[in-house]
């Protein structure tokens, strides 16, 4: 157990940097990210999908990895301001919506179905002045 304390109490001033910074720069990207979401994305089945016909195949690949990349750098973040000062459920959610992976669209009205998720997405949008998402239709068991 002292191991761990010593580790801990060594390493205690980056784990508050990065616990800042991850604050400082969740605030200022979860509003970008909130806004940029389509009122009516929730509240129906049809996917908005990047074209790859205006892109070269390499292109089309280069960007799904960085865009993959990205939604594992927010879920990595989410997850560790979960435990700091940040917006932790938010910052999971918005990575999980940037990456492509089977049973996402179940999985993201599972989360925004909850009250606390969707009240904070929606006060984002209003001061910003965009108007609220439209909630899934259905529940988050049926959305598919």
């Amino acid at each position: 157990m002292q191991i761990w304390i010593d580790y801990i109490h060594e390493y205690a001033a980056w784990i508050l940097v990065i616990s800042v910074l991850s604050m400082i720069i969740g605030c200022i990207f979860m509003q970008m990210f909130v806004v940029r979401i389509p009122v009516d994305y929730f509240s129906h089945h049809k996917r908005h999908a990047i074209s790859d016909e205006t892109h070269h195949p390499v292109v089309a690949l280069m960007l799904s990895w960085l865009k993959n990349l990205l939604g594992i750098f927010l879920i990595l973040a989410g997850i560790i301001m979960l435990f700091t000062p940040g917006q932790g459920l938010l910052s999971i959610l918005f990575g999980l919506m940037v990456m492509n992976y089977p049973g996402k669209y179940r999985l993201e009205c599972s989360i925004i179905n909850r009250p606390l998720i969707i009240n904070t997405i929606n006060v984002m949008r209003k001061k910003k002045g965009y108007p609220p998402l439209q909630a899934p239709q259905s529940k988050p068991t049926l959305c598919s």
